[in-house]
């Protein structure tokens, strides 16, 4: 069965993440549940136990009344290690109508994909839109020239004019997960809604969906996954099936199986692409001869029933068992 796209809430459809994205999750999760439980008995740097030592009584951060320390050092060495970046303001964690972000749409004049955009600095070549790299200094080259300058240990900073480079993609995925999770608690709690964060938090969301953007268009395929699902599911950013569907097949084209599954799902539902058993099928069929087991289950279903492929037994078998091992 196939059809046209449709308007979905992404409510109905299971993405999933990648290992790597579960593994930053999970990380940071970890480390807020694991001062979360204890909020009101330990310190929040040095967990020592309140009433222990020095610790007679825990002093709470003025700003936001949500972290407790034993001493002025601890509160300090917080502070610079990550508080400051989610320290939200009592005042600003209060539910408030949500202002229209400004954004800057594309000119028509802008240049397109193909369309070169001058010469890199680095390696003297002209740059096409979809191999370029923007850095924090506003200077453009080719994104693999910049690969190549950290690969090769050359100091960390923009050619032209010796700015610092932003973090590489690893680091910069992980910094930009966490700033996620952290919010993601907040929502799963009830102190908010994805719809309508607290402006300081739905800023700091914003900076971290501007990285996993830049770390997309650079080709980082664990960034262009999350994009897929954060824009799907409306997780800080507006609800977009197109969008999702974008960046999943960034993904997917990359042969990341977690975006090739998660495409083949949207394909099937008809949400922001076009409805096709035949082109679901064929993402399955990638992320499964991956060992997606999620798409090798789907996989066999279809060839159960001849749905996108010719229906068979034996392959809806062999694909069922693999998904079970």
């Amino acid at each position: 069965m196939n059809g046209s796209a449709r308007s979905c809430s992404g409510a109905d459809r299971n993405l999933r993440v990648s290992k790597t994205t579960r593994t930053a999750m999970s990380a940071a999760a970890t480390k807020i549940e694991s001062k979360k439980a204890a909020t009101n008995e330990v310190c929040d740097h040095c967990f020592t136990p309140a009433g222990s030592g020095d610790a007679s009584k825990l002093s709470v951060c003025a700003r936001c009344g949500l972290v407790r320390y034993c001493s002025k050092n601890c509160q300090k060495a917080h502070w610079k290690a990550n508080h400051k970046h989610h320290c939200v303001a009592k005042t600003d964690r209060a539910p408030q109508k949500k202002k229209a972000l400004s954004s800057q749409k594309e000119s028509s004049s802008a240049p397109k994909a193909g369309h070169s955009v001058g010469e890199c600095s680095i390696c003297l070549d002209s740059m096409k839109v979809s191999s370029t790299t923007t850095l924090a200094c506003s200077h453009t080259f080719h994104a693999a020239c910049v690969a190549e300058l950290r690969k090769f240990g050359v100091k960390q900073a923009c050619p032209l004019c010796r700015s610092s480079l932003l973090p590489g993609p690893e680091k910069a995925f992980e910094e930009a997960i966490q700033h996620y999770v952290v919010f993601a608690q907040l929502v799963l709690r009830g102190e908010a809604s994805w719809s309508n964060l607290p402006a300081a938090a739905q800023l700091e969301m914003d900076t971290a969906v501007h990285s996993l953007k830049r770390l997309a268009e650079e080709g980082f395929a664990e960034a262009q996954e999350a994009l897929g699902l954060f824009h799907e599911k409306g997780y800080g950013v507006k609800q977009s099936s197109e969008e999702a569907v974008r960046y999943l097949v960034m993904g997917a084209n990359q042969g990341d199986a977690e975006a090739q599954f998660n495409l083949g799902v949207m394909i099937s539902t008809g949400c922001g692409v076009a409805q096709s058993d035949e082109e679901s099928a064929r993402w399955f069929k990638k992320a499964a001869e991956q060992g997606h087991p999620s798409a090798q289950m789907n996989l066999g279903q279809l060839f159960k029933l001849g749905h996108g492929v010719a229906q068979s037994f034996d392959e809806a078998a062999r694909w069922t068992k693999l998904a079970a091992e």
